[in-house]
């Protein structure tokens, strides 16, 4: 088999860890498998550089923000060949730029456009176990790029679909997909297959697991991951199609977000034209707005409500007070988080939100505001009511059974 194994910044947080991957990888190229591994740089490596950088400029380029981040995805690449070369294994480290990682030009974000894997196939052709750098590609003027937080995941879904893997198997600290955080729920239960749409929707709600670009991709390459830890033997959590069943499960999981914060606007002018220009300006500092309500007009006024990540609020502020001629009140609230049900069932069953709305009632935890899809209900609530909402969801729809 082919398969690309991918390994997070806990999995090969120290020498010892190193060696630890080593070994299982070493396990699976002679159990007669063909091996891509990607790596993320050593766990605390990318913060510290970030700091590096800082103390030097308060805005350093992007571009050598690029060149810096990226080291030490290579550093962790250069150990883990050295240690598998000692154990006989022949193995070779590659840039994502030798890897044949093509990406867009915008540098600290960017966007997979095409991997040329010839020199990755040429190096499994002769036995070797490639080990690739996440997180980093080139662009077209041949600099160096990296993707973003999470950016590693991304990297080894690419390169699974681009070489035609059989699977990719996602390492990191937990050994799989729970039906919601085990450290919010202890009864939480691992699931044994999960669907790339649940999956997106629970990694975009908060889940940490995967990163939700990665899962977007997989999906669209029909690319199998599997969700395992580095630090058991236990069996993970398959993501990939829907089966036939699974509808039979009305809610799969529960995810909880604590980065939310709420703007209200109170008389907010009501002329043709205001909420793009609001809206606009916030896409244009690349703040993410989740949930938004507009009431209906009176007098010529409305009220505007909207969610962003709490990390983002300052900046959202700033915005907010260049409008002051055409909103007459304002309101900030980081006192807030959001908790979703996510499950396919939804889509052929009524009365899913009903249950939800019902049990959050007998808990007298206020529902601020909601948002829903076709297999999701997300619900705005206080801060202070975040893990009982969580435990009551995951009870009433018997996620723990």
């Amino acid at each position: 088999m082919l398969i690309v194994h991918k390994y997070g910044g806990t999995s090969v947080g120290s020498l010892e860890r190193i060696k630890n991957v080593a070994n299982r990888v070493a396990k699976a190229k002679r159990d007669g498998n063909s091996l891509v591994v990607v790596v993320s740089a050593m766990s605390g490596e990318t913060n510290k550089l970030v700091d590096f950088a800082k103390y030097f400029s308060p805005n350093p380029s992007k571009r050598e923000m690029d060149m810096l981040l990226s080291s030490g995805e290579m550093v962790t690449a250069s150990l883990l060949a050295i240690a598998l070369s000692e154990m006989g294994i022949d193995a070779i480290a590659m840039s994502g730029g030798q890897a044949g990682i093509i990406t867009d030009g915008v540098h600290t974000y960017a966007r997979i456009k095409t991997i040329d894997t010839g020199a990755m196939r040429r190096e499994i052709d002769r036995g070797r176990v490639v080990v690739v750098a996440g997180f980093q590609g080139v662009n077209q003027n041949g600099e160096v790029t990296t993707l973003g937080r999470g950016g590693s995941d991304l990297s080894a879904v690419a390169i699974a679909g681009a070489i035609g893997a059989d699977a990719c198997e996602i390492y990191s600290d937990v050994d799989g997909i729970y039906t919601t955080d085990p450290r919010v729920e202890p009864r939480a239960k691992k699931m044994s297959y999960i669907s790339y749409d649940e999956m997106l929707e629970l990694a975009s709600l908060g889940a940490k697991v995967l990163q939700n670009r990665s899962v977007e991709l997989a999906k669209k390459l029909n690319v199998k991951i599997i969700a395992k830890s580095s630090f058991s033997e236990a069996e993970g959590t398959v993501i990939g199609e829907e089966r036939d069943g699974m509808e039979t499960l009305l809610v799969s999981g529960i995810a909880l977000d604590r980065n939310q914060a709420r703007v209200s606007l109170k008389d907010v002018s009501d002329r043709p034209g205001i909420a793009s220009e609001i809206f606009t300006k916030l896409a244009d500092e690349n703040i993410n707005v989740d949930m938004i309500i507009q009431n209906a007009s009176s007098n010529g006024l409305t009220t505007l409500g909207f969610t962003v990540p709490e990390s983002e609020l300052p900046k959202a502020k700033e915005i907010i007070d260049n409008f002051d001629h055409d909103i007459g009140g304002k309101d900030f609230d980081s006192n807030i988080c959001k908790v979703s049900i996510v499950g396919v069932g939804m889509k052929s069953h009524s009365g899913v939100a009903a249950t939800a709305f019902t049990a959050m009632a007998k808990e007298n935890i206020n529902i601020e505001m909601i948002s829903t899809s076709e297999i999701k209900v997300s619900m705005v609530i206080e801060q202070k009511y975040a893990e009982l909402a969580v435990r009551t969801l995951h009870s009433v729809y018997e996620l723990d059974k």
